[in-house]
């Protein structure tokens, strides 16, 4: 029987590489692999499949999506997206009548440090959805990712949450008076817990201290934001610059449960991720 990893969910890249390289020495890969199938690793190809939905809190709006159905999808890593990089795309695939996907002969031997699934599509913002990070494994991925989820952002839910941040604050971190959200660039992530139940109340943290006042958390109706801490859906947001690519760990402040998650967010783009304790996706 094989075992498989469950997914939730340039210069750069250089000093990256030793991040997800061999080194002589085999992580840790988080799941049992003593009687999983041997794989080359000089040419490792996997399977990535799940399901593609409208993210939650966007279910419902009127100019979300009735179906997904045929949509693109791509297996990208976020960071060489927000690079700009022409080799982000590892392999395509759309989306089934019943909203899954699977993507098959994904190679990942040239991945830095974490594979997502994309979405680009009219009536959405171009978004990918963190389904592997090397910060839990130290390597690239070795087995199939299966379960996981790709959300697709509709725009009038972008604005909503852009709404709700003010143009104030957006032309603060962006200095652009006709920045929105979506051309800011953007991290929209979830915290949950062990059962996948959002957490009420938390904070997340940044390694890096500049970046901190651009996290904020939306309101239950999403309609304002604050520094306090989640409300009962759990969702933070991340505004981006507008110009560039951040780079940075977040994690969640006051507890040792949930592993540095890597983030990577350029202009443009939105990065969805969910952030939950322990090593393993609820």
């Amino acid at each position: 029987m094989k075992h498989y990893i469950r997914a939730a969910g340039g210069a750069v890249l250089g000093l990256l590489a030793m991040a997800c390289g061999d080194g002589g020495f085999t992580p840790d890969p988080g799941v049992r692999t003593e009687d999983a199938e041997a794989v080359d690793l000089e040419n490792l190809r996997i399977l990535v499949s799940g399901e593609a939905r409208v993210f939650p809190e966007a279910e419902g709006m009127a100019a979300a999506p009735a179906s997904l159905t045929g949509m693109a999808l791509t297996v990208e890593e976020p960071l060489r997206v927000a690079v700009n990089d022409a080799a982000a795309t590892f392999a395509t695939g759309e989306v089934a009548e019943d909203g899954a996907f699977r993507i098959t002969d994904v190679p990942v031997r040239d991945m830095h440090q974490g594979l997502a699934v994309g979405l680009v599509h009219d009536g959405l913002v171009r978004s990918t959805t963190l389904v592997y990070d090397t910060a839990f494994t130290g390597t690239r991925p070795r087995t199939d990712i299966i379960d996981a989820n790709a959300w697709a952002l509709p725009i009038a839910f972008v604005d909503q949450l852009g709404a709700a941040v003010g143009a104030p604050r957006l032309q603060g971190h962006t200095g652009d008076p006709a920045a929105t959200l979506a051309s800011a660039g953007f991290v929209l992530g979830r915290v949950v817990d062990l059962n996948g139940q959002p957490v009420s109340g938390a904070r997340v943290a940044l390694n890096r201290a500049e970046l901190a006042d651009r996290v904020y958390y939306p309101s239950g109706d999403l309609t304002s934001v604050d520094s306090a801490g989640t409300a009962a859906h759990g969702l933070f947001l991340f505004v981006h610059s507008g110009a560039g690519v951040a780079s940075f760990q977040l994690s969640v402040e006051g507890t040792d449960t949930y592993v540095p998650r890597n983030v990577d967010v350029g202009p443009g783009l939105g990065v969805v991720l969910t952030v939950y304790p322990g090593r393993y996706a609820p």
